[in-house]
């Protein structure tokens, strides 16, 4: 699927800088979507906090990510906490039931968007102990209640996944191929000395709220559950962070292992929150090749290399950063003779600042829309990787 070669090209695009403004003298432009065809899809964030702040209402973010980009992530808006609907939840209790209401009002425009504009989306994500509702978990759905059972809680969690899967396949069907079915479950700092996959029991100084109420087989309840409900073509991936330190990728095999061995996972993604001097790539590229051993698609899923200062000699050693992480992704994949069948790779975001007080500057554009050296570096890679083949 992924592999299918699509010729190395450099196409001319206008740059639509601003709302709906644009750019009458653009440079010539590679597409990255084009030049990393066979390797990966190339993904970017669709930020928004809000349904009035995300990007969605950008014309020219939206315009320059279907052009560059062929998949894409809800950063915020898709979390338990924009969906789960605790007035009707409260309603549903009084009416015999204890399944939770949904509302989609947050999702439906971008999911409708990539419709319409053939983009695939990366689900993010079903099952996460931050921007989770306190009251999801307590009785009468209510802030102040006890904890639930781990019955109860397994009933409202079946009932999440299915209400929300069911939504996106019948009312836009084929928009996700994956979804992150478990975020950040591995902690070696607060794990379950029982647990053999490091499981988390905090959130800082507060309990995790899956783990008090389910227990450490949260994560697998949820993999059985989307298995259940997903169509036959939807992945399934575990998403963590700092999944090039040591204890964690130990952890992060362990419970991919034994999910694999039950066929609930397809894929683990790796967030790739790094800096310009850190981590080694030596310590990414032991990562890579040892989730390489279990067989599964590895992901890339949220790239954001960040400056301290925003200069111009910054940002050309950020460019040198995300140069080293694109060679040896390519040089890791199968595709260019690696270990590792990478699917996806992800940034994201697309330009620095997209809004007023975000300070963001990780991304590949900069806030007039235009290409970073970091754009120049990673077209250079692919372009030099298409030409080798």
């Amino acid at each position: 699927m992924k592999k299918t070669t699509i010729a190395c090209s450099i196409l001319v695009m206008s740059i639509i800088a601003g709302c709906g403004k644009t750019v009458e003298e653009a440079p010539a432009e590679a597409i990255l979507k084009d030049l990393s065809a066979d390797y990966f899809t190339f993904g970017v964030g669709i930020n928004g906090s809000t349904p009035d702040n995300q990007c969605l209402n950008n014309p020219a973010y939206m315009e320059l990510s279907k052009k560059q980009f062929n998949s894409c992530t809800m950063t915020n808006l898709m979390k338990s906490c924009y969906i789960l609907d605790q007035f009707n939840s409260q309603e549903n209790l009084i009416n015999g039931s204890e399944e939770p209401a949904l509302s989609f009002f947050t999702i439906d425009p971008t999911l409708k968007w990539c419709q319409e504009n053939g983009m695939k989306m990366r689900g993010h994500t079903l099952v996460w102990h931050t921007q989770a509702p306190e009251w999801f978990f307590r009785e009468g759905y209510k802030d102040d209640g006890e904890y639930v059972s781990r019955e109860v809680m397994l009933v409202r969690m079946e009932s999440y996944i299915k209400q929300l899967l069911t939504h996106v396949q019948t009312e836009y069907p084929g928009v996700i191929y994956c979804w992150d079915v478990v975020n950040e479950a591995v902690d070696p700092d607060s794990a379950d000395p029982e647990s053999y996959f490091k499981c988390r029991t905090k959130i800082e100084n507060a309990p995790n709220p899956w783990y008090e109420t389910i227990g450490q087989d949260y994560v697998e309840m949820a993999f059985t559950y989307a298995r259940k409900y997903a169509d036959s073509d939807v992945k399934l991936f575990y998403n963590d962070y700092n999944t090039f330190q040591a204890p964690k990728t130990e952890g992060i095999y362990n419970l991919a292992q034994s999910l694999k061995e039950k066929g609930l996972i397809d894929g683990i993604g790796m967030q790739g929150y790094w800096g310009i001097d850190y981590p080694p790539m030596k310590d990414i590229q032991t990562a890579i090749e040892k989730f390489a051993e279990l067989g599964l698609e590895i992901q890339i899923t949220e790239l954001s290399v960040g400056v301290d200062k925003e200069t111009d000699a910054m940002f050309e050693k950020q460019a040198d950063k995300y140069e080293e992480i694109f060679n040896l992704l390519c040089d890791m994949d199968t595709q260019g003779g690696g270990p590792a069948n990478i699917t996806n790779v992800t940034v994201f975001g697309l330009v620095d600042h997209y809004r007023e007080g975000d300070t963001t500057n990780s991304r590949l554009f900069d806030r007039s829309y235009m290409p970073k050296p970091a754009f120049g570096k990673i077209v250079e890679v692919l372009e030099s990787k298409c030409a080798s083949r």
